[in-house]
């Protein structure tokens, strides 16, 4: 195909696609997916090898959120039964990110529910960054708080936090269609403030909103303009109990489209498969890792994601290895400048598009509400 070795050519050059072109990407057939996966895959290959980063999740505060989120589990008004707690101490969360370490994640993410943390919220986490680095020199620590206020991201990089997460999650246009209680703009206003502190970067998307593919394309386009150095791909975990329960408009072959455009337009980023890769990809969970160069391992926040044991081995089986700490995730053009050497994180919707196929009934048994790990007695999957 023409436009995939278009595609091809302007990934390695670092160049932009237009618009029109990863719309097509999305548009594509299933007969050509083959095709666009090995396309992408180039690209991958190019800036990432065949290395895989891992990174794991500790969900400092569960639940008990004031945003309402329509796609969340932990927002306000929500009924799913997930964990419940308040704050984790240093030590209880420096001992979860120690598990996640052991499995073989390079970067742990310390993630709390709510709208943005206070200042004694930024004390807390800075306590727990110093305690995992205290005890793991090598970690990459990326803190994920909400909305930042002046002078926060400073704090939490004087701490020794090496990354800042806040994803757009949707287009600007069809972001009010999912959250009434912030801002699109917050989240832009968010991610510069990490940015100027120094912190890399790490903003990304939840496909399965029910957007349409000019949606999608608009969010990853307004990701390429912000530069963060990691996009997080999630696709929607329909929990019961909240607004999107019913939203189940992805297929495995709508999942790899959408990784392979992300790859197309931010050819030189780390791209991370984020939630819900077992509950839409499913058996084509390998094919992903063509497209994407980092994953989660183990558990998310209030789900329970594939067995550690079992990420390691699809990515061994896959021809691909895990990521060591002694290499840096991004190309060398991207580490120079005040990003850490070891960055890697730097109206209601819209009908689903005409081409995406009818995905058939709810695959509610694909949820597993998260039961161990933080906050719980028993121990995490990692």
């Amino acid at each position: 195909m023409d436009l995939l070795s278009t595609l091809v050519d302007k990934g390695l050059r670092r160049a932009s696609p237009t618009r029109g072109e990863a719309l097509a990407v999305l548009a594509t057939s299933d007969d050509d997916l083959l095709d666009v996966v090995a396309a992408a895959g180039r690209v991958r290959r190019h800036w990432f090898g065949r290395r895989v980063k891992l990174n794991y999740l500790v969900n400092l505060r569960s639940g008990l959120c004031p945003e309402d989120c329509s796609y969340c589990s932990q927002r306000l008004g929500s009924t799913a039964g997930i964990l419940k707690y308040t704050w984790l101490k240093p030590e209880e969360a420096a001992d979860a990110a120690t598990a996640g370490l052991a499995g073989g994640a390079k970067r742990v993410c310390l993630v709390a529910s709510g709208r943005g943390p206070t200042d004694r919220d930024v004390d807390r986490v800075s306590e727990t960054v110093r305690t995992i680095k205290e005890r793991n020199g090598d970690v990459e620590v990326c803190a994920c708080l909400g909305l930042l206020s002046d002078g926060q991201a400073e704090r939490l990089r004087a701490a020794g936090a090496d990354a800042y997460n806040h994803n757009l999650n949707t287009a600007e246009a069809t972001y009010g269609s999912i959250t009434t209680t912030h801002t699109y703009a917050d989240r832009v206003d968010t991610v510069h403030k990490a940015h100027a502190a120094g912190l890399s970067a790490c903003s990304g998307l939840i496909a399965g909103l029910g957007e349409s593919d000019e949606d999608l394309v608009d969010v990853v386009f307004s990701l390429r303009e912000l530069d963060p150095d990691s996009v997080p791909v999630n696709f929607l975990i329909p929990f019961e109990g909240t607004p999107l329960a019913k939203e189940w408009n992805l297929t495995p072959q709508r999942c790899l489209r959408i990784l392979a455009m992300v790859r197309f337009v931010c050819p030189d980023v780390e791209v991370r498969i984020a939630g819900g890769r077992e509950v839409h990809l499913r058996g084509m969970q390998p094919l992903a890792l063509h497209l994407a160069n980092s994953l989660f391992l183990g558990d998310y926040l209030t789900s329970e994601g594939q067995a550690g044991r079992a990420d390691l081995e699809m990515i061994a089986d896959a021809g691909f290895e895990v990521e060591g700490t002694e290499r840096v995730t991004l190309p060398e053009h991207r580490t120079g400048g005040c990003r850490p050497a070891g960055g890697g994180c730097g109206s209601a919707p819209a009908a689903p598009a005409a081409d995406v196929p009818e995905t058939g009934e709810a695959r509610t048994d694909l949820v597993a509400v998260r039961r161990r790990g933080a906050g719980t007695d028993l121990a995490p999957n990692a």
